[in-house]
């Protein structure tokens, strides 16, 4: 993966993964460090997992035209995908290592909060484990606040908007 140099306004759009651009994406977990690869699946296998579910969407995450992250959603509660989540749920989000603190991430969740905004609904929930190179403090400054509720060993917050 190349280090791409972008302006600090670039625009952030969600795309379809494709044949062609699998790989790469997959790539992008080998971006993230240590701490941080124990607190988020490899995006290999969060979409081989959306495959095996009727409630997954994923999308790569562009700055440009340059991949810098992934992002997937669950809607509605799924025993055998183990997600019981009143709504909508942020399954997988990462954005590549070069690329973060740099505005892509907040901008990623805007695009969905937008998208949610105009089908009607009102939060946004994920769920986060705690420790070295946790995202508590990403989602903390997105505005989620955490509800008391657990997915295994994460915390799970919600963003109500």
């Amino acid at each position: 993966m190349s280090e791409a140099v972008l302006p600090i306004d670039a625009e952030v759009t969600l795309r379809r993964i494709s044949a062609l651009t699998v790989c790469d994406v997959c790539e992008l977990s080998d971006t993230l460090s240590e701490e941080q690869r124990n607190m988020v699946a490899d995006n290999g296998t969060s979409i081989a997992e959306a495959h095996f579910s009727d409630n997954a969407w994923f999308r790569a995450v562009y700055a440009e035209d340059t991949l810098v992250g992934f992002i997937m959603l669950h809607e509605g509660a799924d025993w055998d995908d183990g997600i019981d989540c009143p709504g909508v749920y942020l399954w997988r989000f990462m954005i590549a290592r070069p690329f973060q603190g740099k505005g892509f991430g907040r901008q990623a969740i805007a695009l969905v909060v937008r998208d949610l905004k105009a089908r009607g609904l009102h939060e946004l929930y994920t769920s986060y484990g705690q420790g070295p190179g946790s995202p508590e403090g990403f989602y903390r400054g997105l505005g989620f606040e955490a509800t008391g509720e657990h997915y295994d060993d994460e915390l799970e917050a919600v963003l109500r908007f």
